[in-house]
């Protein structure tokens, strides 16, 4: 009897770790593939091998689709980004559980399934400069209390709030809302400000925390996550308490 228990437990084990070396040798080989897919420079295969829409860092507009992807590829991937994905080694790639495989510190995210590219937390020379232009043409449309920040970080709409998240210059968040209805010309409904960012793990996802006397507000942003995992998720926490619980899209 124990020896037939010991030989199921031995067969159980070679299953498993068979599936586990599998699985292991698919990751490893759609790794390989994107790294392939750099040091060829093949911009029709790369789009084919991205998960859309792209996001890039607001207020740049995210990347659609693979016509959009082909038209703003080297806007994105300069030289610099191509080489650090061609020239990777395998150990440079780690898994970090349910939300991918990131290079280095995250430079680029691909889904553990298939191999696409999920996520590119990197920015460009033309980047960097489109956006302070960007960010120059914000700063002319919104109410007259917002017009000094250092940079927009979201724009968010939940079921009933229009919200709008703002670095300043010194490395603390502003919070201003409105009801859904009104704009962002006109006077905030509520502005908080000295807003901390806190990340949460290496996948980018991130809470920026705000304090109104007993009311703590909280924006979470969901960078990596299930397929119905909302972009943004607002909490207001009165003595400890939820109070108001509601998922936001980010405004492109």
């Amino acid at each position: 009897m124990k020896f037939r228990l010991l030989l199921l437990i031995v067969l159980v084990s070679q299953i498993y770790f068979s599936q586990i070396k599998k699985i292991d040798t698919i990751k490893v080989a759609n790794i390989n593939y994107v790294i392939d897919l750099f040091k060829k420079k093949n911009i029709e295969d790369i789009s084919q091998n991205v998960n859309f829409p792209l996001r890039r860092e607001y207020p740049i507009p995210e990347i659609k689709n693979r016509e959009q992807f082909k038209q703003r590829f080297n806007e994105v991937f300069d030289e610099v980004l191509i080489n650090e994905i061609a020239d990777s080694r395998l150990k440079q790639w780690s898994e970090v559980g349910w939300r991918g495989i990131m290079l280095n510190n995250g430079t680029v995210w691909i889904d553990s399934d298939e191999g696409k590219i999920i996520a590119v937390n990197y920015q460009s020379d033309f980047e960097k400069k489109l956006r302070k232009q960007l960010i120059e043409k914000e700063k002319e449309n919104v109410h007259i209390s917002l017009k000094t920040f250092e940079s927009p970080t979201y724009k968010i709409k939940t079921k009933k709030y229009l919200i709008r998240i703002d670095e300043l210059e010194n490395k603390k968040y502003r919070y201003a809302s409105w009801k859904i209805s009104k704009k962002e010309s006109s006077k905030p409904d509520l502005i908080l400000n000295n807003g901390e960012l806190e990340f949460q793990g290496s996948g980018g996802n991130h809470v920026i925390t705000f304090t109104n006397g007993n009311y703590i507000y909280k924006v979470y942003r969901n960078i990596i996550g299930e397929e119905n995992t909302p972009d943004i998720t607002l909490e207001v926490e009165e003595n400890e308490k939820i109070i108001l619980h509601q998922n936001g899209t980010l405004i492109k």
